[in-house]
């Protein structure tokens, strides 16, 4: 590895290994990110030694887990500068985050004549949910265009505004090319006809800094998976002034103030929408993940993942037959096409030289449709990336040349 590279904590993830040994050059974090040792023990011992359910136990271990709990809520709160913990909601992922927003705000509020914001680059989680709300409600959807280069248009956003607008929802970094929305000007914009505004950030969180306040969003969602932690666990982000006035996602123990067969009141939030046991050990190493990261410092990490993204850039476009595809300046995130090869095939012929990239639409179809390809192969960096990984990528490519002549 050159001296360029400003983080090594490969030791740190055992997931960067092959069976035999090998070094695995892991390219897919965008999909999921692997788990730091830190991250694995504490998940292991909250299943193990510690492990009892929360909120209800008057037991000590149970207590002991509760307070375990809600230390992880209040780390949460205090990573991405939150007002208060009470503005943290956890939810399965990103995807429930969005669906929850969808369902509870939007139903609450949503009438026909309304309209609905997405981008042409959003993720499926990201415009679904808001479908089939819209179908519930009679509002109507609109997608701003991109720039050239794969920006989300704002100057676009700005015309196509109306007072009809009541949520703008867009993904903070896209998934497929690494492009970083002006989310602060975004705000402002949807802010300015009365609009709420909804920020994805599964790719940011991850790798930026973040801070409720200085973003100026209304919603913000991420997944722990992402973040270094395990699946099935993320958070939904919401002002406490919007949290107190929406109605529940789900209904359930846990959730509630008191039940009749007649009538049912519910707890405040953010109990008020987490129905059910909830995901204890998830939680808890989504604790240790926030940690490490933040430990690290999420303003090297951008450095990092976006100086390897360049230098990816940079060997790929000296390649007669790569199309790239995104703007120069990304997040870690280098998506591309090969001359007469499906990125599938790319990716099985990577994956035989021990090099793991994402290849397909990437749950993106209507931006693949606005690139005008089927598929893109896609290299995403995390921390534990390095110059290796994309010796050993331009490696696989040269010999997948070679394959199909």
């Amino acid at each position: 590895m050159s001296e360029t590279a400003t983080i090594n904590r490969k030791a740190d993830f055992p997931g960067l290994v092959t069976p035999n040994g090998d070094v695995w050059h892991y390219l897919d974090t965008a999909a999921t990110a692997q788990k730091p040792q830190a991250v694995i023990d504490a998940m292991t011992t909250a299943l193990g030694r510690d492990y009892a359910t929360v909120h209800r136990g008057i037991y000590a271990r149970s207590a002991n887990m509760t307070l375990a709990y809600e230390a992880a809520r209040s780390r949460v709160a205090q990573f991405i500068g939150a007002r208060s913990d009470n503005e943290v909601v956890f939810v399965r992922g990103a995807t429930e985050g969005i669906n929850l927003v969808a369902s509870s705000w939007g139903g609450a509020n949503l009438q026909p004549g309304d309209r609905i914001m997405l981008s042409q680059l959003e993720h499926h989680s990201n415009i679904v949910p808001w479908q089939m709300i819209a179908e519930k409600t009679g509002a109507a959807i609109d997608v701003c265009p991109l720039t050239e280069d794969g920006l989300i248009d704002l100057g676009a956003l700005e015309a196509m505004l109306t007072p009809r607008h009541k949520i703008v929802a867009l993904a903070h970094v896209s998934n497929v090319l690494g492009s970083i929305l002006g989310a602060k000007r975004a705000a402002k914009l949807a802010h300015g006809v009365g609009a709420k505004f909804l920020l994805d950030g599964c790719q940011a969180a991850p790798r930026m800094r973040l801070n409720m306040a200085e973003l100026d969003c209304d919603f913000y969602v991420f997944s722990g998976h992402k973040l270094y932690g395990p699946t099935g666990v993320g958070v939904l982000w919401a002002r406490e002034e919007l949290l107190d006035v929406m109605p529940p996602y789900q209904g359930g123990g846990a959730m509630i103030d008191a039940v009749t067969f007649t009538r049912t009141t519910y707890a405040p939030p953010p109990q008020r929408f987490e129905a059910g046991t909830p995901m204890i050990t998830e939680v808890i190493a989504l604790h240790a993940a926030v940690d490490y990261v933040d430990a690290l410092g999420p303003e090297k990490l951008f450095a990092h993942e976006s100086a390897l993204a360049a230098k990816a850039r940079e060997a790929l476009r000296s390649i007669n037959s790569i199309r790239l595809f995104g703007p120069e300046k990304t997040a870690g995130i280098v998506s591309f096409a090969m001359e007469g090869v499906h990125p599938h095939d790319l990716g099985t012929i990577l994956d035989e030289e021990n090099v793991a990239i994402r290849a397909g639409h990437h749950c993106a179809q209507p931006l693949m449709a606005h690139l005008g390809v089927p598929a893109t192969a896609r290299a995403s960096f995390g921390l534990y990336s390095d110059e290796d990984d994309i010796a050993a990528l331009l490696r696989g490519i040269e010999r997948t040349k070679r394959i199909f002549g």
